[in-house]
């Protein structure tokens, strides 16, 4: 399996399509955005002019998409154009990445499967920093055998592989982790702002955290105070991040499910509505998750 597509080159994909060429795969990539697929040429994918061209003799097509809408359109089609599950030859395997509904993983899963084509879900985890490095978790969900032959690629681009189990358990562990990253980068927020209010430095506060009991990822990999930790969002004005709109997206995924199986998640609706909160422009929107930081800062002079 050599020749694949790369669809979806956004903060993540594209970092994730040159780790597939540093790895020795030929990567056809497609990106609507003309920046982006320019950083893929430059990294050394070759560009397809649409989708379907991409796709065109690939032994594996590999998605990282915004929305559970945008993954439909694109492979079971809409009322102005076929879908790729129409020009895909059956031995193809998809591998989609993108953080979508349960539901919408299982739908393109059994649709590709009618027409005998392997298909996964396997969302990631790991952030900008991680798919960059290579280094990112993958949550898989689908037959075993196809998440077994989506290993060479997944090694390519990660370090953690999991087969969560059937199709669509992929989207419910990785809606599972973020409702968790959430509230802990919530907790980490407001935490660091107590003791940076009440006389302490938040890198000393973060180092005495990390060496106890209040230690966790934000802590240890994505300290939201600025100046604190250095190649983090916080560091460069919370830009080139996962963003506060994808984090209210997978907040939102979560409730649903939450909803549909009569869970009690109230730590996970309050910190939606936190971020909820937070994200009340478009500006805010688009800076990382981490950004909750300033929700919890006293303006300037108080």
């Amino acid at each position: 399996m050599k020749k694949i597509a790369f669809l979806g080159l956004g903060n993540m994909g594209g970092p994730m399509a040159a780790n597939l060429v540093r790895a020795g795969f030929a990567v056809t990539a497609f990106d609507p955005a003309s920046a982006a697929m320019e950083q893929a040429r430059q990294a050394g994918c070759a560009s397809g002019a649409t989708a379907a061209e991409a796709v065109a003799g690939a032994d594996a097509v590999i998605s990282m998409l915004p929305s559970g809408a945008i993954v439909r359109d694109l492979y079971l089609g809409d009322q102005d154009a076929a879908g790729l599950l129409q020009v895909l030859a059956a031995e193809t395997l998809i591998i989609d990445c993108s953080t979508i509904a349960a539901d919408d993983a299982r739908q393109l899963i059994a649709a590709a499967g009618e027409r005998g084509i392997r298909a996964i879900d396997a969302p990631v985890s790991g952030g900008t920093a991680a798919a960059a490095a290579g280094t990112l978790s993958f949550m898989c969900g689908g037959d075993a055998a196809a998440v077994a032959a989506a290993r060479p690629l997944l090694a390519a681009m990660g370090s953690n592989i999991f087969h969560a189990g059937p199709a669509g358990c992929g989207q419910v562990a990785k809606i599972c982790n973020n409702m968790l990253l959430a509230i802990q980068m919530v907790g980490t927020a407001e935490t660091l702002q107590l003791g940076v209010d009440n006389g302490l430095d938040p890198s000393v506060l973060s180092d005495i955290m990390k060496a106890s009991s209040g230690g966790n990822w934000s802590l240890q990999k994505y300290n939201p105070y600025p100046g604190v930790m250095e190649g983090v969002p916080a560091s460069r004005g919370y830009s080139d991040g996962f963003s506060v709109a994808l984090m209210l997206k997978d907040l939102g995924l979560a409730m649903e499910s939450a909803s549909g199986s009569a869970t009690s998640t109230p730590l996970g609706a309050l910190a939606r509505n936190l971020y909820q909160l937070h994200g009340g422009d478009d500006d805010t929107l688009r800076l990382d998750f981490s950004s909750i930081q300033s929700l919890f800062r006293r303006p300037v002079g108080d």
